[in-house]
């Protein structure tokens, strides 16, 4: 029985070295959806915080149909990586199918995060947008920092250590503007800066 625990913990002890190893010197693949999350919504963002803040005039309800825009052409990009990277083909290693299956969970997350918010925007009517858009940001960035903290681990990577620590401080941070249109200036630089530069500088390393 001793033996057999002592193989067990060879083997996971291995398990984990090689993963350590494969994340050390893997380059991470769906970065350009990443970079497509923080360039849309980041513009989304900018036109939200425009409008909240009169310098364009826009009827309310066209919050809506900004985002639910957003969520669409999100989700086209979405789907063409998706395809490509599986036409492509080539070696996925441990840590990248575990990289691409945490920013999977934070894309369903994200998911159930606005369904329920609909599903609450119905029950308590107009009088419940402006709390629920406040609180959107917020949580946005505490998703990301899961997905940037699981990422950082199995690669080894310390810059994503930080992006993973900057998106858990921009939290909190954007929930005390609050109410504020200057909240959605700041979640536009929190997006384009926590998501698509990073993005766009992963794309740029798994290229070389």
């Amino acid at each position: 029985m001793q033996m057999t625990e002592t193989r067990n913990d060879t083997t996971d002890i291995a398990w984990m070295r090689q993963l350590a190893e494969e994340g050390g010197r893997s380059p991470m693949r769906g970065a350009a959806i990443l970079m497509a999350a923080g360039v849309i919504f980041g513009c989304a963002s900018l036109v939200h915080w425009a409008v909240a803040s009169g310098l364009v005039t826009m009827p309310t309800a066209a919050f809506n149909l900004l985002w639910l825009a957003a969520t669409g052409l999100f989700l086209m990009i979405v789907v063409g990586v998706s395809v490509r990277l599986r036409r492509v083909g080539g070696v996925r290693t441990t840590a990248a199918r575990g990289a691409s299956a945490a920013w999977t969970a934070v894309g369903w997350g994200i998911f159930a995060l606005f369904t329920s918010l609909a599903v609450i925007g119905s029950r308590m009517g107009a009088e419940g947008l402006p709390m629920m858009f406040s609180l959107i940001p917020s949580v946005i960035m505490a998703f990301y920092g899961l997905g940037w903290s699981v990422t950082a681990t199995l690669q080894k990577s310390r810059p994503l250590s930080v992006l993973a620590i900057a998106s858990f401080l921009a939290a909190p941070l954007l929930a005390l503007m609050a109410g504020m249109a200057a909240q959605y200036l700041a979640y536009a630089a929190a997006l384009f800066g926590l998501m698509a530069l990073p993005g766009l500088l992963l794309m740029r390393s798994a290229k070389a």
